[in-house]
């Protein structure tokens, strides 16, 4: 290691060793808050964006794609009831392509699909219904595919194009709808519906599909235009479109609350179709034509030879000499005459009639002149009185007990959600304050029992060294009263050797000190605890010196 890094690390554990226990016990709680922080914060930095692998996976299809995922070893997610498998966004696609490499997800064929695997010895009726099949998966999905749609099924009514007919019939098509728990089809969905079958068909037009959603609701019929439903829908949006209209005005004349409107309307959902015709001739235009024939005939003067025919065709043989002569003229003129043809088609859904009414407060609309204020509303409402269009506007005293009510409901939840959101406040600050106080506690703990163990030590010592003193004290006695022992003893042996030196020869001292060993090997022998502890208070007061 360098000598710098030694010298840094040499220097950290002389300030180490300098800490007390309780400085050792808090350090290392810091340092184990601060690991855990960093692993916390790696793991959440570097967790990968996960991004769909595939949705609305049947359950078979679904549990081949996580073993393929545990076999590869990606990571994965399954979320929506295990419909929908979330891999990180970096492996997305290769992901993708290995479990497409694998044939996954293998589930039934639809749409087009279906075409793929027919052979070409297949009849003309497998053809036909492998196509219908086709098309039915194919609107299916499309539908399927739409905002609030969980199932959709398809199914077509195709007439067979044959020679043993004179006039074809027209397709026809019904919509199954399974939409999500709370949701429903407005009209614009139902009406996309049925646009988009009938324009994927050939000859189909919109007047034969029918859609039917999950509970039993037919929403539009086969051959009878718009339904009840869609009439009412349409209705409804029109008679809220017009109160919304009317309402935002009185708001701002009355103000808010003050006035509530209600609007009735009758549509006309018939569709008619008119033509007139309209001659008018101009006396001023060139003709078209004209044309002119003149016959003329004069006689030579003489008389007639047969004479002249009389009644009843008998001839009078004596005629009158007169001059003959004949003209006769005509002419044919053919005048310009203007001619108008006009056809009107009347689309279903215009307004036959409709009243509305409004009701203010007399409080508010008591300055506001009430005529004025009819004419502002048939004015806002569009009311037309050729077609029979009523308003009436009325004030009276509002109850405000509702209102009250509301207002008193709305202060309380403003207050249970503050008081909630209080709650939310303190259970966060009680939850760090706990977890302050348990570090808190951890360190104080540790350093009482490092206290304690300071006390313990301290008060084992002062009972090693009362354990000591007694012992030098027992020893010091027992050293004088064996010296003494032995004094009398050695007295006793002096008298006893004076008279035996007296008796006998004088011993040497290497006897002297071998009779003096083997009696303090023999009182060793038999009193070792005396012994030891003369030992021990020898040794203790060498150490204090």
């Amino acid at each position: 290691m360098p000598a710098q890094v030694t010298q840094e690390w040499n220097r950290l554990r002389a300030y180490a060793g300098q800490m007390s226990v309780a400085q050792k016990v808090f350090a290392s709680l810091l340092a184990g808050l601060l690991v855990v922080g960093l692993v916390a914060l790696a793991q959440y930095t570097t967790r990968p964006t996960m991004s769909p692998l595939f949705t609305n996976l049947a359950a078979d299809d679904a549990a081949a794609i996580v073993e393929q995922l545990d076999a590869s070893g990606v990571p994965y997610e399954l979320t929506a009831g295990g419909g929908t498998i979330l891999v990180p966004q970096a492996q997305l696609y290769a992901t993708r392509l290995a479990v497409a490499s694998a044939g996954l997800p293998n589930g039934t064929a639809t749409g087009y699909a279906l075409l793929d695997g027919m052979s070409m010895t297949s009849s003309d009726f497998q053809q036909q219904v492998t196509y219908q099949r086709a098309l039915e998966g194919e609107l299916a999905t499309t539908i399927g595919a739409m905002d609030g749609v969980t199932t959709a099924s398809v199914k077509l009514a195709l007439p067979q194009d044959t020679v043993f007919v004179d006039e074809r019939e027209d397709p026809t098509a019904s919509v199954f709808i399974a939409t999500e728990a709370g949701r429903s089809l407005d009209t614009a969905s139902v009406q996309a519906i049925v646009h988009l079958v009938s324009a994927s068909i050939e000859g189909m037009e919109t007047e034969d599909v029918a859609v039917i959603d999950a509970d039993g609701v037919v929403l539009s019929t086969v051959g009878g235009g718009s339904t009840a439903l869609e009439q009412g829908g349409q209705t409804a949006d029109y008679e809220n479109r017009v109160a919304a209209s009317v309402q935002a005005m009185l708001d701002r004349v009355v103000g808010s609350g003050n006035a509530i409107v209600s609007v009735t309307a009758e549509l006309d959902y018939d569709t008619r179709s008119t033509t007139s015709e309209t001659f008018d001739s101009n006396p001023d235009a060139a003709p078209l034509s004209e044309s002119s024939s003149v016959e003329e005939y004069s006689g030579d003067g003489g008389t007639t030879a047969a004479g002249v025919l009389g009644p009843d065709n008998i001839s009078v043989p004596e005629g009158e000499e007169s001059e003959g002569a004949y003209r006769k003229e005509d002419t044919v003129t053919n005048n310009a005459v203007d001619k108008t043809i006009e056809v009107t088609e009347t689309a279903p859904g215009s307004v036959r009639r409709q009243s509305v009414s409004v009701v203010a407060d007399e409080q508010a609309a008591g300055a506001i002149d009430l005529d004025d204020l009819t004419a502002m509303v048939a004015a806002a409402a569009g009311i037309d009185e050729t077609r029979g269009d009523v308003v009436s506007v009325a004030t009276m005293s509002f109850d405000s007990t509702a209102a009250e009510a509301a207002t008193v409901a709305l202060e309380e939840a403003a207050e249970a959600d503050t008081a909630a959101a209080t709650r939310a406040m303190y259970v966060s600050i009680a939850k760090w304050g706990a977890l302050l106080l348990s570090v808190i506690l951890v360190v104080v703990v540790a350093l009482v029992k490092s206290r304690r163990r300071g006390d313990d030590l301290e008060e084992r010592v002062a009972l090693s060294v009362e354990a000591v003193e007694e012992l030098e004290a027992r020893a010091q006695a027992a050293l004088e009263a064996r010296t003494q022992a032995l004094i009398d003893q050695a007295g006793v042996v002096a008298d006893q050797a004076e008279l035996a030196l007296e008796a006998a020869p004088v011993p040497t001292m290497d006897a002297v000190a071998l009779a003096i060993r083997d009696e303090i090997a023999t009182f060793a022998s038999q009193q070792p605890a005396d012994v030891a502890e003369v030992l021990r208070g020898w040794i203790g007061s060498g150490r204090n010196a």
